[in-house]
């Protein structure tokens, strides 16, 4: 949980002290609008939602068990039932819920659509402004356990010259953001609502960082230099192999293509399915929560460096959190239509090169650890690359501690630069 004096809670009693920044923005709007250009937020789920999933959940109806006796057919039944039981019995939504309003968070409407963010302002004089955009399966529920030391570094080991402003905005479809309602809402238009939210926030220069889909955005905010984003640190560069690699490979092209091959042969069947029918699958992720639960958690359990358990090194509480913030939203159709919009695209690494500096930090169980040599086809000016020995495909949920000092020390060649 957040400390009694943290910077978000700071940030709060601050506006009823003196009138900063955002609290203009509030007010008056960052071009002269009304105040409902931003509007304060705070989660607030009906207990009628709360009873309906318990109603839900204490009716699942199960399928058989798994012939294996491991994880290869997906989420076996017994870890299932247990969840089930544990989501019954001990989970605390409204614990959870107390949680999140911790951080500061808003909406506003940006081309028709509510975009909800996560912007907690730092109290240190250096801070620049930063942009992290989460993926799926995740949420913004990732960044929990970073917020505060990229906001606050005093307080978490490091100089006030690591200080960020933190915005953490809620993908389109996601979570507590708005769900489009015609076509078009791919990555390319994301990044440019991205770069008119931090103006509007008051952020005329900023740096970006995403993994997963944020990644995806995150490159395409830099592929766009629309002259706002300076810098941006990605922990999943996507890019294609070089030819060396696919004629005379290295080692380390030999583990990049084999990530890629696993992930053709066994892991990909849900992107096929998100990418071309999101809408036959969503009944069935707004419809059961175990369903959902299932759909989700399973790539934790694949993704995560966590050794055969996903409990090792995410708490059955937060699993649950991220599961949460798709089911109470009903989003388990409207996030999978990012896939529909934009996965060949987004992820083909043949769209024109980043020339912004770029940072990239690779984890070792990432779906494919990209060689620097292949990153360097698609970002022509890495300023910092670095590879860890532990961490996987959600590094600040997983590896908070790692993930922060990455962002530290990438921002901070860049904020010489």
């Amino acid at each position: 949980m957040l400390s009694s004096e943290s910077a978000c809670q700071w940030q709060n009693q601050r506006k009823a002290e003196t009138p900063p920044r955002l609290q203009f923005i509030l007010v008056h709007g960052a071009y002269g609008g009304s105040m409902s250009d931003i509007r304060e937020f705070r989660i607030e789920i009906p207990q009628t939602d709360l009873i309906d999933l318990r109603t839900r959940l204490e009716r699942t109806r199960w399928p058989e068990s798994e012939t294996p006796d491991d994880w290869s057919q997906g989420l076996p039944l017994n870890y299932a039932r247990e969840l089930q039981d544990y989501w019954l019995t001990h989970y605390d939504w409204r614990a959870r819920e107390a949680h999140y309003n911790q951080f500061a968070q808003y909406v506003t409407a940006i081309d028709g659509l509510d975009i909800h963010f996560i912007h907690c302002e730092s109290p240190h004089s250096q801070a620049v402004p930063l942009l992290i955009t989460h993926g799926w399966p995740g949420s913004v529920v990732e960044f929990h356990k970073v917020i505060e030391p990229l906001v606050d570094p005093v307080a978490h080991g490091g100089s006030a010259e690591d200080a960020f402003h933190v915005i953490c905005p809620s993908l389109p479809g996601f979570g507590f953001s708005g769900k489009p309602a015609s076509t078009g809402w791919g990555v390319e238009k994301i990044a440019t609502i991205w770069d008119e939210l931090m103006q509007r926030l008051g952020y005329e220069r900023y740096f970006a960082q995403g993994g997963d889909w944020g990644s995806a955005v995150t490159t395409a905010i830099g592929r766009a230099n629309l002259g706002h984003c300076v810098g941006i640190h990605v922990n999943m560069p996507s890019a294609r192999p070089t030819k060396e690699a696919l004629e005379n490979p290295t080692e380390r092209d030999k583990r990049a293509l084999a990530g890629g091959q696993y992930y053709q042969q066994w892991g990909a069947g849900y992107s096929k399915q998100q990418s071309t029918r999101p809408q036959t699958l969503g009944y069935s992720l707004v419809d059961s929560p175990m369903g959902q639960a299932a759909w989700v958690i399973e790539k934790f359990y694949e993704w995560t460096d966590c050794d055969g358990d996903p409990e090792n090194v995410l708490s059955r509480d937060e699993l649950l959190d991220n599961v949460m913030f798709y089911w109470l939203t009903a989003s388990g159709a409207s996030s999978a239509r990012l896939y529909w919009e934009s996965f060949g695209r987004a992820f083909s690494g043949q769209d024109t090169t980043v020339n912004l500096p770029t940072g990239c930090s690779i984890f070792p169980k990432e779906i494919v650890a990209t060689p620097r040599s292949w990153a360097e086809q698609t970002y022509t000016n890495i300023v910092y690359w670095n590879e860890l020995n532990k961490g996987g495909h959600f590094a600040a949920f997983e590896q908070p501690e790692l993930f922060v000092a990455e962002l530290r020390g990438c921002f901070k060649l860049m904020r010489q630069i």
